[in-house]
């Protein structure tokens, strides 16, 4: 496909937590909302086996943080805070991932070494996470064509931040060590739709396992996404599959728009510019912009740069020109609040009037000559403008390489240079795992049912339509429904339930995979019981989904079913109260009078027997 004409090419990282205890010691792999004590560590990047300091790596010691973590008593133990050798790699973790391997035709490595791969955000208390390559050179069925699928890794999880301050992150322990499969696919994904086709389809495979977890933050997405002439950029995080088309539309159209300020730049005859910074803070002495003045009176410098050639990219034509959003990324890094520049001046409190002063300061007299300046302390404001303007340099190169982090509306922001091979180097501490033939046999012997297979059994055996039964094969659910059919004859409910009623709760903002298989089977056990009837599902669920168990959802709500003669009752006092509609419409009022029956009477009796006992009450009113 390389010879193809193309507008972006794309491939996924998956990483998907399994359902299994940590990689490397036995504690739970659960989330705890009570984190305790404070270890702090400062971490510091190393050389890796070739020799080499990663640029990430190096980029983020650079920020200066130190980072204290959080222990839990139940999730952590001195492996995650490295005061104890790892213990041996979880069996059930590494079964899973070759089962995975195996759903995906990969080739399995011979003997599982695991690698130390540099992290030092703080992210991991060691400041390295390790990873183990299991399989390669396999392939997934996707958007009518195969997908290929570069590596299949096992390694463990991260810490999970917890707050940021100036000069410290504050990181719980918890999540550390969970073990994750992460699979890559070559860069075969030709538009956004199809990305989220493909993520989809391994996402399913992966539940098709039975062994992995559910829930937002459970399955996560980095996204590799280059444009002709462009780079390579790295989305790292992505949690909301709905997301990805946003994600990689809009950088494609990102780093269009700086293919667009290289070629204008060029055009200019625009060369690097060098770094050479001036104190401007008595040109803004009695500025009234907050973050000036701010700055000024806690002793503060404003320095200023000058970038000749520069006017209009950074903030310009229509704003659609927009590399000053993609310098002040850089120079937040530091912990300044931002930068200002020409483009977007007079504003921000900074009026005109100074804007033609530091300009006349700077020496500037090009029609196409810009400036940028930062308020902070004297260290700060150096340091980001140092990064804003080799941003600016590198602009005339194109796109740089980088890792960028997910926002909500499905843009990015600058995080750190892309990563390489320099970050990897042998682990000492775990032994080598060999995956004999046997073993590969075995698994071999007794895969899960791949997606469409079970698709075509729910379809045969429950008579589901072909859309039902994606969905339900999509979630994962396919156990829980088919014992809620075989044990109480709920299938069309049930399929209902997976389908339409669980898209109405993820719409009002409820993690329906948060739901676990007891959960679910209880519910139902529980409307066959006739504790409830089914209109009281969503609620029931939705009440669920914040806490409550099932019996106290069900007091909380009122929803206790009622027998028939109590119903009968009530819906004869509803048409008491308005006889005179009943006796002017006849049996006609049977259609307007059941809205207020069921809002009386709603998930505590079927919509049916309802119905029956209004058209009753009419008969018996008409006479």
């Amino acid at each position: 496909m390389t010879d193809e004409k193309y507008e972006m090419m794309c491939g996924i990282e998956i990483h998907q937590q399994l359902d299994t205890h940590k990689l490397f010691c036995d504690c739970r792999s659960e989330l705890s909302e009570d984190g305790t004590g404070g270890i702090y560590r400062r971490l510091r990047p190393t050389t890796s086996e070739m020799g080499e300091v990663d640029r990430a790596a190096l980029a983020q010691f650079r920020r200066g943080y130190g980072y204290r973590y959080q222990s839990c008593p139940c999730e952590t133990c001195l492996v995650e805070l490295d005061e104890e050798p790892p213990h041996e790699v979880n069996p059930d973790a590494m079964e899973t991932a070759l089962i995975f391997s195996e759903l995906l035709g990969a080739s399995v490595i011979d003997e599982v070494q695991f690698m130390r791969k540099i992290v030092v955000d703080g992210s991991n208390t060691s400041g390295f996470q390790r990873t183990s390559l299991v399989a390669v050179d396999g392939s997934v069925e996707a958007i009518g064509r195969k997908i290929g699928i570069l590596s299949v890794c096992l390694e463990e999880d991260a810490c999970r931040k917890i707050e940021t301050s100036d000069t410290e992150v504050t990181w719980r322990t918890d999540r550390l060590g969970i073990p994750l499969i992460e699979v890559a696919t070559a860069p075969d994904m030709r538009t956004p739709e199809e990305v989220m086709e493909v993520a989809s389809r391994i996402g399913t495979l992966l539940r098709a396992t039975k062994r992995v977890k559910r829930g937002l933050g459970t399955i996560r997405e980095d996204l590799n996404i280059s444009i002709p002439d462009g780079a390579r950029i790295e989305i790292k995080g992505v949690q909301e599959l709905r997301m990805l088309p946003d994600f990689v539309s809009n950088e494609v159209k990102r780093q269009k728009m700086l293919l667009r300020v290289r070629d204008i730049l060029k055009g200019r005859g625009v060369k690097p510019v060098p770094i050479e910074l001036v104190d401007a803070t008595e040109v803004f002495r009695d500025c009234e912009s907050k973050i000036i003045s701010s700055a000024i009176k806690s002793k503060g410098k404003v320095l200023a740069v000058r970038l000749p050639g520069f006017a209009g990219v950074m903030n310009g034509d229509n704003k659609t020109l927009r590399l000053g959003s993609e310098m002040a990324q850089y120079a937040r890094t530091v912990g300044v609040k931002g930068i200002f520049h020409s483009d977007e001046l007079p504003n921000y409190g900074i009026e005109q009037k100074y804007v033609d002063a530091l300009r006349d300061f700077l020496g500037m007299n090009g029609e196409n000559d810009a400036f940028v300046i930062c308020a902070a302390s004297e260290k700060k404001a150096a340091d980001a403008l140092t990064l804003a303007v080799g941003r600016a340099n590198t602009a005339l190169e194109g796109v740089p390489e980088e890792t960028r982090d997910p926002l909500p509306d499905g843009t990015t922001k600058y995080s750190r240079p892309l990563p390489g091979a320099a970050r990897m180097y042998p682990e000492t501490d775990v032994p080598p795992t060999p995956i004999t033939k046997e073993r590969l046999e075995r698994i071999r012997a007794n895969l899960p049912e791949f997606p469409e297979q079970i698709k075509a059994r729910l379809m045969k055996d429950y008579g589901l339509n072909a859309q039902q039964a994606d969905q339900i094969v999509r979630q994962g659910r396919d156990d829980v429904f088919c014992q809620i059919s075989d044990e109480f004859g709920l299938s069309a409910v049930a399929a209902t339930t997976f389908q339409n009623t669980f898209q109405e709760l993820e719409h009002d903002g409820v993690d329906t995979d948060l739901f676990t298989y007891d959960e679910l089977y209880q519910v139902f056990a529980g409307l066959k019981e006739g504790k409830f009837a089914k209109e009281a599902i969503p609620a029931l669920l939705k009440e669920m989904a914040s806490g409550s168990a099932m019996d106290a959802a069900i007091k909380k709500l009122g929803l206790s079913a009622v027998d028939a003669g109590e119903a009968a009752a009530i819906i004869e006092k509803i048409v008491g109260e308005r006889a005179d509609f009943v006796r002017s419409k006849g049996m006609a009022a049977v259609g307007p009078l059941m809205g207020p029956v069921m809002g009386a009477l709603r998930g505590k009796i079927d919509g049916k027997q309802a119905s029956d006992l209004l058209t009753a009450a009419i008969k018996k009113l008409l006479g």
